[in-house]
């Protein structure tokens, strides 16, 4: 499949190969999975996803949204969500340090893709935003829809309260009969994880100083 690279400057062509199949598999963590079958969070706090028990690990939930099928690949879990599932959620474990990610959208008539990873604080109970990237959902993704997230993801805004970067976000898409709308939407990025622990909620102002004079507040036993 001879596909063109989107965030380039040029219109040199790649190949990316099929989509995935059509299964999940991976190692799934929390209350909330069974095996490889995971559902998704419910209320306040946590939702029921629970804490790692493992010293140096993060919980986050990846959550998959759309009328299509979908992938996502988070270190070695690859996640399926099929056209009959409005949306689906994991949870996994990610060490301190980077975490590769890869979201594939696949379909003739033109892709609807959302894709979201979530931090969970594991003192605060608060989920964080790390990642989301959205084309067309509801809807179908456009060529001008990804032109302006070329922008939007040159320098990926984080969640100021959590502690995860985006590095190194990119997409690669292919054309569909009519020119306009992708029939296939291959997205790549690096979470860096990093080891400090989020003490502040979701949607708290987590600006330099705001934290440096919460941590002055609010120090550490």
């Amino acid at each position: 499949m001879c596909l063109l690279v989107a965030c380039s400057g040029t219109a040199r062509q790649i190949e990316i190969g099929p989509p995935p199949a059509k299964q999940t598999q991976g190692v799934f963590a929390g209350p909330l999975c069974s095996g490889e079958a995971c559902k998704c969070r419910e209320g306040g706090g946590d939702g029921g996803a629970g804490t790692p028990e493992q010293a140096g690990y993060k919980r986050f939930e990846v959550r998959l949204a759309s009328a299509q099928q979908l992938w996502i690949k988070v270190a070695d879990s690859m996640m399926y969500k099929n056209a009959e599932q409005a949306s689906a959620c994991y949870y996994v474990d990610l060490p301190i340090g980077d975490t590769a990610v890869e979201m594939r959208a696949s379909d003739p008539n033109g892709v609807s893709a959302e894709w979201s990873i979530k931090e969970l604080g594991s003192e605060t109970k608060s989920w964080y935003d790390s990642l989301t990237f959205n084309c067309g959902n509801p809807g179908v993704c456009s060529f001008d829809e990804l032109d302006t997230k070329k922008v939007e993801y040159k320098d990926p805004k984080r969640d100021r309260c959590g502690s995860v970067k985006i590095k190194g976000l990119i997409w690669d898409t292919g054309r569909s009969p009519d020119q306009q709308y992708p029939s296939e939407l291959l997205v790549r990025a690096t979470l860096n994880v990093y080891k400090y622990v989020p003490n502040r909620p979701h949607g708290a102002d987590c600006s330099k100083k705001q934290q440096e004079e919460f941590d002055a507040d609010n120090p550490k036993m």
